[in-house]
């Protein structure tokens, strides 16, 4: 979207007027509006995209700063490392070049993937996003993507087509795999084990919430019983520690008043301004899948009016939205109830409960990060 020629902003019940943000119109262009947007998304670009986010595009083992008081931490490191040296051979495929009279090539025996179990906020993304930079193979050879990312894959190309496009690749990294939908777990674990015949490596991520590690529905017994089959080839990682994103940082800063969010929203370019309810009523009107388009070339994001949200289902489309503003490392400036307090108690006790705390955990981060647009504003 050109930022030459912004788009009217449709101010909903809660959103001040720029007159109310101490801002002249003319001087100052209206902030975007995610509520005006309606991305549709090719195919060819979800193929495209799954590579490390931008946040983690300079992720590597040697950043990777271990908890000198969680082992695993560092271990992981070594692990991860070592597996990332076993995939510069050849395919197990052929990479595609097998001739009609050659004999199959078996895949290695032993493990062909990792698995990370732990805690949200203990760096399984920047390690998975580490072991795909250090895989010795070109970026075409090598796919990461979040588990909804793939499931969108899959519906978009169709599953054949999805495992014709992976098989060629040495490396598929999944992040965030999981356990809450049977189908799509099903239908990850047939792709998967298609893609094991085929000679890809696999590494995926998945969170276990604190108190609950290695025990309980969201352990890595788990997730090795819903992928069936496939047990035998992954290695557990058992990753323990503190969320690095909180650990000796200042509390997040209070949410702010309507008109600091406005007048943030108004002094810097390429911000987006939108009531939080009409935002959470549009998300309902685009798919999961078009969310990372939704917030192309953003700066920040702005709100009023956070409250709580009213639904499940709601509920985790804004995961799904807080997941790609993080990835793409867009500050968060809203008013209204601090993000700790948008999930209800039943939520957080529910089976979505790691995909909230998740959730809470990012968005405010990138509230810390949005607190500087305040203050320069």
């Amino acid at each position: 979207m050109s930022r030459s020629l912004p788009r009217p902003v449709k101010w909903g019940p809660v959103s001040p007027s720029p007159a109310a943000a101490g801002r002249h119109p003319i001087a100052d262009p209206a902030p975007q509006s995610l509520c005006a947007r309606e991305p549709h998304v090719p195919a060819e670009r979800l193929v495209a995209e799954m590579v490390p986010p931008p946040r983690f595009q300079k992720a590597r083992f040697e950043t990777y700063v271990p908890d000198a008081s969680q082992p695993s931490q560092a271990q992981a490191v070594q692990v991860l490392s070592s597996f990332a040296g076993t995939l510069g051979g050849a395919h197990a495929s052929g990479a595609g070049k097998r001739r009609w009279f050659q004999k199959k090539v078996q895949a290695p025996a032993g493990p062909r993937g990792v698995y990370l179990d732990g805690g949200y906020g203990v760096g399984k993304t920047h390690l998975l996003a580490s072991l795909w930079h250090a895989t010795p193979a070109e970026p075409s050879l090598k796919a990461f993507g979040t588990f909804v990312e793939l499931t969108n894959l899959v519906g978009a190309l169709g599953f054949q087509q999805t495992v014709a496009t992976l098989s060629g690749h040495r490396l598929l990294c999944i992040d965030e795999f999981e356990l809450d939908d049977p189908g799509d777990t099903v239908l990850v674990s047939t792709l998967l084990g298609k893609l094991v015949d085929a000679g890809v490596a696999l590494a995926a991520t998945s969170n276990t919430l604190p108190g609950k590690l290695g025990e309980g529905r969201f352990a890595s017994a788990d997730f090795l019983r819903e992928i069936q089959g496939l047990s035998a080839h992954f290695k557990a990682l058992r990753i323990d520690g503190e969320d690095y994103r909180h650990r000796g940082l200042p509390e997040a800063p209070s949410p702010y008043s309507d008109e600091q969010v406005a007048k943030a929203a108004y002094a810097t370019q390429g911000s987006s301004l939108d009531d939080f309810p009409h935002l959470l009523d549009h998300l309902a009107k685009v798919h999961p899948s078009r969310y990372g388009a939704l917030t192309d070339d953003l700066s920040a994001v702005c709100l009023t009016g956070v409250d709580a949200v009213p639904d499940q289902s709601t509920a985790l489309r804004l995961v799904v939205l807080a997941d790609r503003l993080y990835d793409r490392e867009v500050p968060v400036v809203a008013s209204g109830l601090p993000f700790d307090r948008i999930f209800g108690e039943d939520m957080l006790k529910g089976g979505y409960r790691k995909k909230y705390f998740r959730a809470i955990s990012r968005l405010t981060a990138l509230a810390r990060d949005g607190k500087r647009l305040v203050e320069n504003a």
